[in-house]
């Protein structure tokens, strides 16, 4: 079992459980899904950025990505409806949980002048999203086999109804939010 799943079951669980006095163990909020996300307009001209995106993501997740679809024509984009437009990842369970813990223990503090991420990224409903501006932060990625510096945009699904409920499962979980 993940060391970080083993953390949330023994330590966060009961933490978040005294803390906002939940009656039962069902309501007790957790990490539902991590989605990675990765845009590239370019790739309607050039078919070789997709496949170097596709291995970086692949690299990072330990799992195949989805190629996403336009879903309109955009003339001013020069984008037709059924191109690639970027792609992304659904992790659960295990992988998930692993790729919280590199994200947050690895990759995070290699980013340069790192202050802590914002903790104000929720979107009402106990969801919490955050971009990075370039996949070199992660251990997976070799620097002198990329082509071009890429940014992702990473999204923590959780079942929590709060924005403050999500808030202290991630800090309990480990999230590095800055200090205000």
């Amino acid at each position: 079992m993940a060391r970080l799943k083993q953390t949330y079951v023994n330590e966060v669980a009961p933490a978040l459980m005294k803390k906002f006095g939940y009656k039962s163990v069902m309501q007790i909020p957790k990490i539902d899904k991590v989605v990675i996300n990765v845009a590239c307009g370019e790739a309607s001209t050039n078919s070789k950025v997709l496949d170097a995106i596709v291995a970086d993501v692949r690299a990072i997740t330990g799992q195949q990505p989805v190629l996403c679809k336009a879903k309109k024509s955009v003339a001013n984009f020069k984008l037709r409806e059924g191109m690639v437009i970027g792609v992304k990842v659904t992790l659960r369970g295990e992988k998930m949980y692993e790729f919280i813990d590199r994200f947050f223990n690895l990759a995070l503090p290699r980013v340069r002048d790192f202050r802590g991420i914002n903790p104000n990224a929720f979107d009402g409903r106990g969801n919490y999203s955050v971009g990075i501006k370039e996949q070199l932060i992660f251990p997976e990625i070799d620097y002198d086999k990329i082509d071009k510096v890429r940014g992702m945009d990473i999204c923590f699904v959780t079942t929590a109804n709060t924005d403050e409920e999500a808030r202290e499962l991630l800090t309990l979980m480990g999230a590095p939010f800055e200090k205000q």
